[in-house]
Parts: C-alpha cells; sequence; structure tokens
C-alpha cells in the first residue's frame, strides 16, 4: 500500500470531531438523562467488593467511581462529575480537531478513557451501536497517532501502516459483518428486497427527505436494497486487494452509502466514524493534488495495462454476479427494472461457511505484507542507536496489532458456527478479557426490519381530570402526523432513540421509563427539556399533568399528493395498536412498585448550593447553554473548528515563505554523515562576471523551486 500519512492525519482528525460532537451532545442532555432527578439518576455508591484496592486497580476496575470520589473532593456532586468529564473530553477533542500536534495517543487515550468512564455510567442510555463503535475505533486511535512528549515526536512512524491497517480491518467487519447479518439473519423485507422501503420510515430518525424517498417507485427502491446488499457483502471484498485503484474505488462506494443515509436518517455521527475509517482505503497520492508525472517506460506502460484491464475485469464481475444473484432485469416497455433474490437460504450459508474462513486468512496474508514491510522499513534506518528504536518500536507495535487482530476474529466468525468453532481457545479467553473494555465487538446494522408497514411509536399524553388528554410532542422524534420529520444530525438524542427501542418491546424492558414518568409527573425541567428545549412548545410547562399514559401507534409515510404545494399537510399517518403504560399518577402504587423495582425509588442525596470554585463555574456554565438546544450548540462548535481551520490556512499561505497548507511532515530522520569531496581544481581562467551560458543554465536550475511557491501557482 501507498504512503499513508495523510490519510492517517484524516483518521485522526475525524474522530477528534466525532469525539467533539459525542461528549458535547451527551453534555446537553445529563441533567435530564443522570442528574439527581433525571430519568436514570447516578448514585454515588461504590460498587462492592473494591474497597481498598490500590488506585490502579481501581482505575482498571471501575474508572467511573475513582472519577466520582474525585469531584466529591473538589466539592462536586457526581451528575457535576460526569458534566466534568463531558467539557474535558468536549474542550480536547476540540484541541485536537483545530491543533495537529493534540492529535498524540496520549491525547487520544485519555479521550477514549473519558468516553469509556461514561459508558460505564449510562448503561442502556448510553448503548446505542455508534457508542461500542466509538469505543473500538477511539482505542485504534491511540494505536494509530503518533506518540509526542513535551511537543516532540517520540515515535518514528515506520509502525503506521501496521497500526492504520487495524482501522480497514475494522472497517470491513463493520460493512461485511452488517451485509452478512442481514441475509443470515433471515430477514424476510432483505429476502424480499424490501428493506429500503422499511428502512425509510422506521428507521431511529427519519429526515424529510427520507419521505420524499420513499414516494419513489417500489422498482427503485427496491434496487437501493440490492445496492446495501452489494455494498456490504461484495464490494467489502476489495478493502484488501492488491491494486489501489479497487480500494479507492470501494472507498467512494461506502462515501456514496453513508451520504445517502446520512441525508435520509440522523445518524451522522455513526456515518462519520465510517468515513473516518473508509480513509484507511486512501493512500497519499490519491488524497494529495497530482503532479506531472514523467514518460513511461514500455514495461511501466505494459503494466498500467494490465493492471487497468484487470480493474475492470473485478468491475464486470461484482456487476455481473449482482445482476445473476438478484436476477435484474430491465422492461423498457414499462421503464421498470425488476429484480428478485436468486439463491436460497441453505446456498447462501454454504457460501457463508467457505467464505468466513477464506476473508480471515485474507486478512491474514495482508497484515503479514504490513508488518513485513514495516520490518524493512525499520532495518533501513541509518543509524544503530535509531535502528534499534525503530525496531523495538516495531516490536511493541507488531504485537499489538496482531493482538488486536486475533481478539477481533472471535466476534466477526461469531455469525458462523463453523467458522467460530475453529477459533483458537486461547483466543477466546483472551476475548473474553478484553470484553469489559469493549475493545472489540460484533456488528450487525439494521439486521432486522419488521415484516408489516410502518414504524411503531410510543405517544405520551397527559391530563388533569383522566377526561381531556393531551398529547406531549417531542423535538426530535416522530409524533405529531402535521409536523415534518425533524432534522437533528449531528445532534444525539438519547432518550429518542430509547423511545424508538422501547416501542418495540414490553415495558418491563426499558426500566428508565418508569423514570421518565416520574419526572413528568413532578415537572422536572431537566426531564421536559429533554422532550422540548423551548417551554411554549410544551403543553404543561406552566404545570405538570396530574396523569400520563402511554399509547402505542403504528406510523406510516402518507403517499404524496400531486394536487399539493411543495409539502404534504400529514407526513404521517397513524393506527392505534394497544396501551403501552396504564394511567399512572403520583402516589400510584402500579408506579411505586415499578420504581422499587428498578431501583428509583431512592432519595437523591441533597444537593445544596456548594461554594467550591469548581461546582459554581459548572454551575455558571450550566446555566448559559440549559436554554439553548442541542444541536444549537453542536453546530456552534463546528463552527468554530472550521473557522479556525479557514484562518490557520489563510495564516499560512501569508506566513513566511509564503508556505501553502498541508499536513504535518514525518519527523525528520537523522541525517548520514556526509561524506567529503575533494575540491576541484582551481580554474587558472581570471575572475570576472560568469558567461551568458552559465547564467542561463543557473536560471534554468532555480525555475523549478520558483514554480514550487504557492504564490506563483494558479
Amino acid at each position: 500500500m501507498g504512503e499513508i500519512r495523510v490519510p492517517r492525519n484524516m483518521f485522526l482528525w475525524s474522530m477528534a470531531i466525532v469525539y467533539m460532537l459525542a461528549f458535547s451532545s451527551l453534555y446537553v442532555q445529563l441533567p435530564g438523562l443522570h442528574g439527581n432527578s433525571g430519568v436514570s439518576p447516578v448514585r454515588p455508591a461504590e460498587p462492592p467488593g473494591l474497597t481498598g484496592l490500590p488506585l490502579l486497580d481501581l482505575l482498571l476496575a471501575s474508572p467511573t467511581t475513582v472519577l466520582l470520589d474525585l469531584a466529591r473532593a473538589w466539592g462536586a456532586d457526581p451528575p457535576q462529575a460526569l458534566e466534568l468529564v463531558c467539557l474535558a473530553g468536549a474542550l480536547l477533542a476540540l484541541g485536537a480537531a483545530t491543533l495537529a500536534p493534540l492529535r498524540g495517543s496520549l491525547v487520544f487515550l485519555a479521550l477514549w478513557c473519558l468516553y469509556f468512564s461514561l459508558s460505564q455510567v449510562g448503561g442502556g442510555l448510553l448503548s446505542s451501536p455508534w457508542d461500542g463503535l466509538l469505543l473500538e475505533a477511539g482505542f485504534l486511535a491511540v494505536l494509530v497517532a503518533p506518540l509526542s512528549l513535551l511537543g516532540r515526536q517520540v515515535s518514528s512512524g515506520r509502525h503506521d501502516p501496521m497500526t492504520f491497517w487495524l482501522t480497514r480491518w475494522l472497517l470491513f467487519r463493520l460493512t461485511f459483518g452488517s451485509g452478512v447479518a442481514k441475509l443470515a439473519g433471515h430477514s424476510a423485507p432483505w429476502w424480499n428486497l424490501s428493506a429500503v422501503s422499511h428502512m425509510l420510515e422506521s428507521q431511529a430518525s427519519p429526515t424529510p427527505l427520507a419521505w420524499w424517498a420513499a414516494q419513489l417507485p417500489s422498482w427503485v427502491l427496491r434496487l437501493g436494497t440490492v445496492g446495501v446488499l452489494v455494498s456490504q457483502v461484495l464490494v467489502p471484498l476489495l478493502y484488501f486487494a492488491p491494486i489501489r485503484c479497487l480500494r479507492i474505488t470501494a472507498f467512494y462506494v461506502q462515501l456514496v452509502h453513508q451520504l445517502l443515509s446520512a441525508l435520509t436518517g440522523n445518524l451522522t455521527v455513526l456515518n462519520l466514524l465510517m468515513v473516518a475509517l473508509g480513509f484507511s482505503l486512501l493512500d497519499t497520492e490519491h488524497t494529495m493534488s497530482k503532479k506531472k508525472r514523467a514518460a513511461k517506460t514500455w514495461g511501466q506502460t505494459l503494466v498500467w495495462v494490465l493492471t487497468l484491464l484487470v480493474e475492470l475485469g473485478v468491475y464486470v464481475l461484482i456487476i455481473y454476479s449482482a445482476t445473476r444473484l438478484f436476477q435484474i432485469d430491465v422492461d423498457w416497455e414499462a421503464r421498470a427494472v425488476s429484480s428478485k433474490t436468486a439463491f436460497t437460504q441453505q446456498q447462501f450459508g454454504d457460501v457463508l461457511r467457505t467464505t468466513m474462513g477464506s476473508t480471515v486468512w485474507i486478512a491474514v496474508l495482508s497484515l503479514t505484507w504490513e508488518v513485513v514491510g514495516a520490518l524493512l522499513s525499520s532495518l533501513y534506518v541509518r543509524g544503530f542507536f535509531w535502528k534499534l528504536w525503530a525496531l523495538v518500536q516495531w516490536a511493541v507495535f507488531a504485537a499489538a496489532t496482531v493482538a488486536m487482530f486475533a481478539v477481533s476474529v472471535v466476534p466477526f466468525t461469531s455469525m458462523e458456527p463453523w467458522s467460530s468453532s475453529k477459533v483458537l481457545p486461547v483466543v477466546k479467553r483472551a476475548h473474553e478479557w478484553v470484553k469489559p473494555y469493549q475493545l472489540v465487538s460484533s456488528y450487525a446494522l439494521d439486521r432486522q426490519l419488521a415484516v408489516g408497514r410502518g414504524r411503531p411509536e410510543l405517544v405520551l399524553e397527559g391530563s388533569m381530570d383522566q377526561h381531556t388528554w393531551t398529547e406531549i410532542h417531542w423535538m426530535h422524534k416522530p409524533g405529531n402526523v402535521s409536523a415534518a420529520p425533524p432534522l437533528v444530525a449531528p445532534y444525539e438524542a438519547r432518550l429518542d432513540w430509547q423511545m424508538w427501542r422501547a416501542a418495540r418491546g414490553p415495558a418491563q424492558e426499558s426500566p428508565w421509563f418508569c423514570g421518565l414518568v416520574l419526572g413528568l409527573l413532578q415537572g422536572n425541567k431537566n426531564v421536559e427539556r429533554l422532550l422540548q428545549a423551548d417551554p411554549s412548545q410544551y403543553a404543561f410547562s406552566e404545570e405538570p399533568p396530574a396523569y400520563l399514559r402511554a399509547t402505542l401507534y403504528q406510523y406510516q409515510f402518507t403517499q404524496q399528493d400531486h394536487h399539493e404545494g411543495s409539502g404534504p399537510k400529514q407526513w404521517w399517518r397513524r393506527d392505534f395498536v394497544k396501551d403501552f403504560c396504564p394511567i399512572v399518577y403520583l402516589g400510584d402504587p402500579d408506579l411505586q412498585a415499578m420504581l422499587s423495582l428498578h431501583g428509583l425509588d431512592e432519595e437523591s442525596p441533597p444537593s445544596g448550593p456548594s461554594h467550591s470554585p469548581l461546582a459554581r463555574l459548572l454551575a455558571l456554565l450550566r446555566g448559559h447553554l440549559e436554554t439553548l438546544p442541542g444541536p444549537h450548540v453542536q453546530w456552534a462548535l463546528l463552527a468554530t473548528v472550521a473557522t479556525i481551520c479557514v484562518l490557520k490556512c489563510l495564516l499560512s499561505r501569508r506566513g513566511p515563505g509564503g508556505r501553502a497548507c498541508a499536513a504535518a511532515a514525518p519527523p525528520a530522520e537523522p541525517k548520514a554523515k556526509k561524506a567529503k569531496t575533494p575540491a576541484a581544481p582551481a580554474s587558472k581562467a581570471p575572475a570576472g562576471p560568469p558567461p551568458a551560458a552559465a547564467s542561463r543554465a543557473a536560471a534554468v536550475e532555480r525555475r523549478p523551486e520558483v514554480e514550487r511557491s504557492p504564490r506563483r501557482r494558479k
């Protein structure tokens, strides 16, 4: 693979942006989620069996306990400790996104530890697919990022292709595993190619563009399902292709897929993570501006022609395979394209059994190539000390890379029993040891879809007398049938996503739902702000409801009326399904029993106004930001990053020497002593001005350096 310095920097910059969005999104919602009277309050109790442990062991066993203890020592209560963690993570990620020296392994290690600590507290509220993916990709960023101490880079960078390869392997596991799980899970919508039509309205948070996409002809949506399966099952096999153009094509296929997904669904963080991992398919030559290439010899031309023929052959093979596997046929008279699955579940299982083992061995060969290449690169370092230092780094990072790959094979092969049984027992034991730290996970995005059309949706209603019921509308989830689907991205509405999950199961599987009902009945403003940041849009902002109930509806997109204007009068239509939660009120025995069952009836410790500087600073900042909607806070952070990057680019162009914006240069290697050349014999010609021919030759030699200046570039 080619030089990966620029794609690596793009990956690290993207990871800093994702961390910034994740921390800031959680900070906005913390009082309502984990405040003293939130949906799932934080309890300062220490886990049993950890008393008396050394600080390092306690930090590894329960990092959140250490954070809460430190917060109490500084005069802050447990919720404020979590706020401090979110603020520290957001500011550190903001610095890493704007300053290249901060994109080092120690900074990413701190970001990973902070987010891992939050995940231990959040429990089910921080169990979305992108949370586990962020923890795994964030740990890989620790291995990929350069090691810097006191502003000076310590690592040689010779091992970068090895560690950066792990991001490509994670991308393969994520895409290929999700595609295989869709078919291996026997989900009817994926087998009858109606999945995209279902996903547009049943996903967690659709956008207005999803409604317009749902109006497309059915044959177009069926082709979209075929495209999703091809991009997740066939195209990922190109990630380890020895021809760089095939890998670059696979990157752009995934980029288009993520762009369409982001436009129709509010999953920007997940889409950004996928794109960040996709940078591992690129190289510096592709990301930088192309230079004029010298004329090729006949041998180079022959290799180029053969490579081009192989590329075209691979593209034709993928298109032909997709056409045969899904029986794609064009009906020119009807101006439509028909498609259907042409293979059985038994045939797919037989092919999967062979493919799983083959993909693992292909990955082994690809990783071996990178490890050997890094070893040879370390051996070519000049100077005994620097060569020894490069070899030590190679040994450490090679061991870490191989260990991460071996452990990740366990969740990857778990979708196929025969392949999983071939994994060595010692590897499975190692996987069980690192499993609590979420370093590796199995991924199956959009694996199961409901057979029927529409999406189940919970609707909360409040009343003062049990006769007149008023629906409570949410900011970030469907509810009002006349309101367009909201644009939330890049904000992650945690409670809205949990409501989407709760609608697909019984109320007993959502213990936080009791905390939500209790908070609304008590008129908790922090909980109410999770539903509506603007009090004027909340029906019970003046007085909390005396009674609450939850009803389950089946929502579906309406069909476009061509006689209407630019948009529909009603975006949704809904049908009653059942009562999800009966009528409850403060003091209701059934509600008290549910609160006691889930440990939510415990009184939070009194938290009066603290006079510590840290607590007052956190309260002051919270007072300024609590009235702002979460998306506004995140767009302000993104605008700050964009402004700083533009200013840095403009200043660097106008700085000394007129240097243009470019990626950080690799660390300089020690220069070997230059051998002294004997001085040329002095000419007997008398001293004087150089001849005209010599002046023209000197000007020709200096011309390329001048033309390379950004000021002369058009």
